[in-house]
């Protein structure tokens, strides 16, 4: 027979089993890329990703995959969203390469945007080129992604595209520790105080879908904003960027993805 002590003992061990498996999952990307590449002809490209790992398998059977072409005539436009609510601050950074795009990561967070009632703190940003997402079936020469968490473990992003024109002040603000880790092997380098608040961010309009991340293992129910106004980026930025990252590939896009009649909304203030 079991005593009253033990029996408390199991109960308590069932409880705290219980809570983890409760948690919500952390929808947190890949660090390590070295498994995965963006070749459609190799073994590990894009449309193999899925195959490469049982948790990866959303990135094959997802019906939420991102990027997507952002098609106006299937735009829902809405005023109800409101202007975005981002209260970002300066923190300490470090820079990261890994693999085949370079990270910027605020360890200790950098401020939040907030949708609706829920606070979302950013904790790093990456850059893709070409951009992931299209307008209209264009393609733009760089795309942003600023990576936000919230406490209950889930995960928005807000999308910046830019196209070749003049240098992008928050890029040309980091080329000295890009240019630095582009000869040297190092994987992760100390920036120190970086305020993400240099990072042109308009949004008198943007697009709002439900989407996953663009990188295995492809988590799904991600909140996405892409603003819609473009910005500029210069061409050698977006060759360091290629460069610093370490790989032979000319992209770390993942090809588009199918809508799948999803909700596509466009914020557009009204004026009276």
């Amino acid at each position: 027979m079991a005593t009253k002590m033990e029996k408390f003992a199991t109960m308590v061990l069932i409880c705290c089993l219980l809570l983890f498996f409760s948690l919500p999952v952390m929808s947190r990307e890949v660090e390590d890329e070295s498994e995965f590449n963006y070749d459609e002809e190799s073994e590990n490209g894009p449309s193999h990703w899925g195959e490469l790992h049982p948790e990866w398998s959303l990135c094959n059977n997802g019906s939420m995959q991102s990027p997507i072409d952002l098609l106006n005539e299937r735009v829902e436009i809405v005023s109800h969203l409101g202007r975005l609510q981002m209260k970002y601050q300066p923190s300490n950074a470090t820079i990261k390469n890994r693999g085949h795009d370079i990270k910027l990561d605020w360890a200790a967070g950098a401020g939040f945007l907030q949708i609706n009632e829920t606070k979302y703190v950013l904790n790093q940003c990456h850059w893709h080129s070409p951009s992931e997402h299209t307008i209209d079936g264009q393609r733009f020469d760089l795309e942003l992604h600023m990576v936000h968490e919230s406490p209950s473990g889930q995960t928005t992003v807000i999308g910046i595209l830019y196209k070749i024109g003049g240098p992008d002040s928050f890029l040309s603000s980091l080329t000295s520790h890009l240019k630095a880790i582009s000869d040297k092997t190092e994987a992760e380098r100390v920036v120190g105080v970086v305020d993400p608040r240099q990072i042109k961010i308009f949004y008198k309009q943007y697009y709002r879908y439900m989407g996953s991340l663009t990188i295995p293992p492809c988590t799904e129910n991600i909140s996405w904003t892409i603003v819609r106004e473009i910005q500029s980026v210069s061409k050698e930025q977006v060759e360091l960027l290629r460069v610093a990252a370490h790989d032979e590939s000319d992209t770390n896009a993942r090809p588009l993805q199918l809508i799948n009649n999803r909700l596509l909304q466009l914020y557009r203030r009204q004026y009276y």
